[in-house]
């Protein structure tokens, strides 16, 4: 399987999004990957198809605008304080679109890409023709902005600057000054340590599974237990030696734990009420 390109429109403009479908059983269920704030479809390395055939579900792993080899951000542009509400209510909604994606998803999103998911959820059915949301797994959501996140990505920015951060990165994007820029720019600005998504969160409707690990170097547990608080059908799962990134650190735990999940809300849809 390879990605290929898929073009969209998004600010009354035609850009091309890198798009990796991965099959599986027709009945199966549909899992859409959300990646980091520096990730990528090749990021993800071989856990989406790993989680596929562990659930025996069909996948489809993307790189939002400006990641990857999709078409990078311009030089001149700057993201906004609103940049994940726009990937959650405009580009993933034309994804989706482009695609003909019709039957239920569920969204396993990872750090930025965890509260993409959460932001879609709670908009549910307000995209016009978008496909039903059966549910969301998010890895080390973001929910609101904390001092731990502001040092970890400070600490980033001088990785970037001094050490071989960018050539890493540069196997992964076309333009790692995109991805990483993008990304970087705003979470520092100061218009940013205000940012929440907490009063979005009492509009999701569906099953959630929130995951951290104890030894996230980018937000403390309070970040999925607030979600708990504000969304009753939350099951949290607090991964011991595991850092921001729980489908590598702990790859297998986290594999049982979706598949529980999934499993067991998809026989309730089944059978329903």
């Amino acid at each position: 399987m390879s990605p290929t390109r898929v073009e969209v429109c998004w600010n009354d403009q035609p850009i091309e999004l890198e798009a990796l479908q991965i099959k599986g059983p027709a009945d199966g269920p549909l899992l859409v990957f959300l990646h980091e704030g520096l990730g990528s479809v090749s990021i993800w390395r071989d856990f989406p198809l790993q989680l596929c055939e562990r659930l025996g579900a069909r996948g489809l792993v993307y790189s939002r605008p400006g990641y990857g080899r999709s078409t990078p951000r311009a030089r001149t542009e700057r993201w906004g304080v609103d940049f994940m509400h726009r990937q959650a209510h405009e580009v993933l909604p034309a994804l989706l679109q482009a695609l003909g994606v019709q039957e239920p998803i569920w969204l396993l999103g990872h750090s930025d890409g965890g509260s993409i998911a959460l932001l879609y959820a709670a908009r549910q059915g307000a995209f016009g023709a978008a496909p039903p949301l059966a549910g969301a797994i998010v890895l080390a959501p973001h929910i609101l902005v904390e001092e731990v996140s502001v040092r970890s990505i400070e600490q980033a920015r001088q990785a970037y600057l001094h050490t071989d951060l960018r050539q890493r990165l540069a196997r992964h994007h076309n333009d790692p000054d995109s991805a990483f820029w993008g990304w970087n720019d705003v979470w520092l600005s100061p218009a940013f340590r205000n940012w929440s998504i907490e009063a979005e969160l009492q509009h999701i409707k569906v099953p959630v599974l929130a995951v951290q690990g104890v030894d996230d170097e980018y937000g403390t547990l309070e970040q999925i237990r607030g979600i708990a608080r504000r969304v009753p059908q939350t099951e949290l799962l607090e991964l011991p030696a595991c850092g921001h990134s729980p489908h590598r650190d702990q790859p297998q735990a986290l594999m049982e734990a979706v598949a529980g999940f999934v499993g067991r809300h998809a026989a309730r849809d089944h059978q329903g009420p």
